[in-house]
């Protein structure tokens, strides 16, 4: 299995997704049968946040989506992408500077890391993650974990300019993938980055797009749908395996694809 055995992700890599869902333990029962995830709602001093783990090893959090304050809306049911960061109060102050806008400022998470949730110039919204007890992600690109991260934005050179400021993060165009980028931490392509497009349907925002490898992208549609969730984009193959995109029984969207083999 492949294991993240680094004691930290580098500054701008994808370390962490969360879900925010109306009715958390159904969230923990639908990804528990279709990825084969353990969890269970956590204690009332972290709002009941759910360490979800695959053989044991932590792969994503669920935790019930509810106001902030009294009288507020109930944020969206959605997949969060948290980037990696060495000191979140400096990587606060270069998101504003850049021109991103901080929703959350930073927090203290026990003794686990520091976070804040901001949204980028273009409307997409992503967290930082600054560990402390705890780095993310321990296992990825395995069935059932976590393997790809993709920005989806109307305004490419906008969003290339804000993850280079904020966070150091660069980013090329992908061979073979029309108006396809990479985003590169070093010389490691860690995620992608596209226009919206014609394709995206009306209404959909700016947005990071989480997807979850497995082993089979046709069967765990079929899974998916018995389950209650819905299918946005059906299965398709293109040079990087055949994938689907999808939306829980609550409405939360993700991906999901069977990796062409490296």
């Amino acid at each position: 299995m492949p294991e993240v055995t680094a004691e930290h992700y580098p500054p701008g890599t994808p370390c962490w997704v969360d879900l925010m869902a109306p009715d958390q333990q159904a969230a923990l029962d639908f990804y528990r049968d279709l990825f084969g995830w353990q969890g269970e709602i956590g204690p009332p001093e972290f709002g009941g946040y759910a360490m979800c783990t695959l053989d044991g090893k932590p792969v994503a959090g669920i935790m019930k989506a509810q106001p902030m304050n009294e009288g507020d809306p109930t944020p969206p049911t959605v997949w969060t992408t948290y980037l990696a960061s060495a000191d979140a109060d400096a990587t606060q102050a270069a998101i504003t500077s850049a021109g991103g806008t901080v929703m959350f400022p930073v927090m203290d998470v026990g003794t686990v890391g520091r976070m804040l949730v901001a949204t980028d110039p273009t409307g997409a919204t992503f967290g930082i993650w600054q560990p402390v007890d705890f780095y993310g992600a321990q296992v990825v690109n395995e069935p059932g974990a976590l393997t790809w991260n993709e920005l989806h934005t109307p305004d490419v050179p906008a969003a290339k300019a804000f993850y280079a400021e904020a966070l150091g993060i660069g980013s090329e165009p992908m061979a073979g993938v029309e108006e396809y980028h990479s985003i590169t931490v070093g010389d490691r392509a860690v995620g992608g980055l596209t226009t919206m497009g014609e394709q995206a349907p009306p209404g959909t925002p700016p947005h990071w797009l989480t997807y979850f490898s497995v082993d089979d992208t046709d069967s765990t549609v079929d899974a998916l749908v018995r389950a209650g969730g819905n299918v946005l984009v059906p299965p398709f193959d293109f040079v990087a395996g055949r994938m689907s995109v999808v939306a829980d029984p609550q409405g939360a969207v993700f991906a999901v694809i069977k990796p062409v083999p490296m």
